[in-house]
C-alpha cells in the first residue's frame, strides 16, 4: 500500500447528509473527498425517499383513474405494468444521482468508491475498486446512515423476507403482502401496494400505528387503510415464517391468541440501526451511546473533535432533511466557521394515503409539558379546494400556548400535507402566534387556507365551520 494521501476533508457516505456537506465544504473553497461504496445519493435517493415517493405517486394516480367516473370521466380497463413503472422510477433516480455526480465534478469533489475503516483518529483505510489506499485528513465527517433491523425468525433474504429496498424494486405485484412494523416505512409501502390491489396485512407490536404520532392524525390514516381492505393487527408479535403448501404463512401472537397470515412477500420494517459496521470507531476513539448511535455536540463533533457525524448515525429523528441540515452545520464547523445546530422546528412527513405531516409539539406532548394550551382544528371537508379535488379526508390542527398565543405545534392529515407543513415549520421557527397565522392572507382556493382557518379556530373564529367563541384575543 502506498503512503497516505493528504486531503483537507474526508466525508464517509454520500447520502443526503454526506453529499450536501461535501458540496458546502467545496463552496467554502476546501479540498474534499467522499468515500461511498454504493451510488451517490445514498439510501434515500437510491432505495428510499425518492423511489418510494415515485411509486406512491403512481399508486395515487392509478387510484384516481379508477375513480374518475365520479367526475364524469369514463376510463377503460386500467392495468398496471409494474416492470415499466420500475423503469420509469429508475429513470427518476438516475437523473438525480447523475445530477449529484455533475455537481461533484463542478466543485472538484473526489468520489472514492469503497468501504472506509479507521486505522487511527487521523487515518482512514479505503478498500474497494483497485488497491486499498489510506487517507489522512484535517477532519472527517461520518454520514453512513442506517440499516434495517432484523428480528428473530425473519432474516432478510431479499426474496421472501424483504426490506424496503427490495419492496421498492418488485416487478410483480404480490397477492398477499405482510408488513411487520406499522411505522412510517411499513405504512408508506403497505399503503401504496394496497392501492395497487395487493392484500395487505400490517402486524404492529405496539397499541397504535405510527407510534409517537398524534393519535387524532393516526385515526384518519387507519380508517382509510381499512377502507382499502388492509388488515391491521395491533399489540401483535410476529413469531416466525413457515411454508404451507405452495405458499408461506406468517405466525404471530396477538391479544386474542395465535394469528396466521398468508404471505407472498414479508416486508420487515421494524426500524433502523446506525450503520457503524466496519468503520472501526474504536481505533479512532469515537464514542457511541447504549443504542449504538454516535454521540455528538451542537456542532456535530464526536468525542474526537476533528471527527464529525450526522444523520441516522447520531440518532432520531431519522429524517433525510435532518441529515442535510446537520451536514451543513458540520461543514461550517469543519471549515472553521461559526455555526451550531439551532432548530426550533423539525418537520416530519409521512406519505401514506392520506399524508401526515407534523412539526413542533403534538397535542399530547404539549399537555404533558404542563402548559395551558388552546387547540384549533379545521377539516379538509370544509375547504373549497379540497372539495373540488375530491380530497376531503383529514384536518389540520394548531396547538398554541394559552397565555402567549405562540404556536407550539401543527399537525396535518390529508391531501398534500407534506407540502403544507413547510409554512407551519416557518411559523414556529419565526416565533409566530396563532393570530399571526390567522392574519396572514392565504390565496383562494387553496389547501393552505386550511392552516389559516385552523389558526382562527384556536380562538373560536374559523369562518367555514361553526365553532365556539373563546372570547379571547379580540381584534
Amino acid at each position: 500500500m502506498s503512503d497516505p494521501r493528504q486531503i483537507q476533508h474526508v466525508v464517509v457516505g454520500a447520502g443526503p447528509g454526506g453529499y450536501v456537506a461535501a458540496i458546502r465544504l467545496a463552496q467554502y473553497g476546501r479540498q474534499v473527498a467522499v468515500v461511498e461504496r454504493d451510488a451517490l445519493g445514498g439510501t434515500c435517493l437510491n432505495y428510499g425517499c425518492i423511489p418510494s415517493k415515485a411509486l406512491i405517486h403512481a399508486a395515487g394516480l392509478y387510484d384516481r383513474i379508477r375513480g374518475a367516473s365520479q367526475y364524469g370521466i369514463t376510463v377503460g380497463n386500467v392495468k398496471i405494468d409494474l416492470a415499466k413503472l420500475q423503469a420509469w422510477k429508475k429513470g427518476v433516480v438516475q437523473r438525480l444521482t447523475s445530477g449529484i455526480g455533475m455537481l461533484f465534478k463542478r466543485y472538484g469533489i473526489e468520489w472514492i468508491k469503497g468501504t472506509a475503516s479507521f486505522v487511527d483518529e487521523r487515518t482512514l483505510r479505503v478498500e474497494g475498486e483497485g488497491d486499498p489506499q489510506t487517507l489522512q485528513a484535517q477532519s472527517f465527517l461520518l454520514a453512513t446512515g442506517g440499516r434495517p433491523i432484523e428480528i428473530p425468525g425473519f432474516a432478510i433474504d431479499g426474496e421472501r423476507v424483504i426490506s424496503s429496498k427490495e419492496a421498492l424494486d418488485l416487478t410483480e405485484l404480490p397477492q398477499d403482502l405482510v408488513v411487520i412494523g406499522g411505522g412510517v416505512i411499513g405504512l408508506e409501502i403497505g399503503s401504496l401496494y394496497a392501492q395497487f390491489g395487493s392484500r395487505v396485512t400490517v402486524i404492529e407490536l405496539t397499541d397504535s400505528l405510527l407510534p409517537g404520532t398524534d393519535p387524532d392524525l393516526v385515526r384518519v390514516v387507519e380508517r382509510e387503510l381499512k377502507k382499502r381492505g388492509v388488515t391491521i393487527h395491533l399489540k401483535t408479535k410476529a413469531a416466525g415464517l413457515r411454508k404451507k403448501g405452495r405458499s408461506y404463512v406468517v405466525e404471530a401472537t396477538g391479544p386474542d391468541g395465535p394469528v396466521e397470515v398468508a404471505a407472498d412477500k414479508v416486508l420487515l420494517a421494524v426500524g433502523v440501526r446506525p450503520e457503524t459496521q466496519g468503520l472501526n470507531l474504536d481505533a479512532a476513539g469515537v464514542k457511541t451511546d447504549s443504542r449504538g448511535f454516535v454521540t455528538v455536540d451542537g456542532r456535530l463533533a464526536t468525542s474526537v473533535p476533528h471527527i464529525h457525524a450526522i444523520g441516522d448515525l447520531v440518532g432520531p429523528p431519522l429524517l433525510a432533511h435532518k441529515a442535510s441540515k446537520e451536514g451543513l452545520v458540520a461543514a461550517e464547523a469543519m471549515a472553521g466557521r461559526a455555526g451550531a445546530l439551532d432548530i426550533r422546528a423539525m418537520p416530519g412527513a409521512i406519505f401514506t394515503h392520506p399524508e401526515v405531516a407534523t412539526v413542533g409539539l403534538s397535542e399530547t406532548e404539549a399537555r404533558r409539558s404542563g402548559r395551558k394550551i388552546r387547540v384549533g382544528t379545521f377539516p379538509f371537508a370544509a375547504s373549497g379546494r379540497a372539495l373540488s379535488t375530491g380530497a376531503t379526508e383529514g384536518f389540520a390542527k394548531v396547538i398554541a400556548d394559552e397565555e402567549t398565543d405562540a404556536i407550539l405545534g401543527i399537525g396535518i392529515v390529508g391531501e398534500d400535507a407534506a407540502n403544507l407543513i413547510g409554512e407551519a415549520a416557518l411559523a414556529i421557527e419565526m416565533g409566530a402566534t396563532a393570530e399571526d397565522l390567522a392574519l396572514t392572507v392565504h390565496p383562494h382556493p387553496t389547501l393552505s387556507e386550511i392552516l389559516m382557518e385552523a389558526a382562527e379556530a384556536v380562538h373560536g373564529r374559523a369562518i367555514h365551520v361553526a365553532s365556539k367563541s373563546s372570547g379571547t384575543r379580540g381584534r
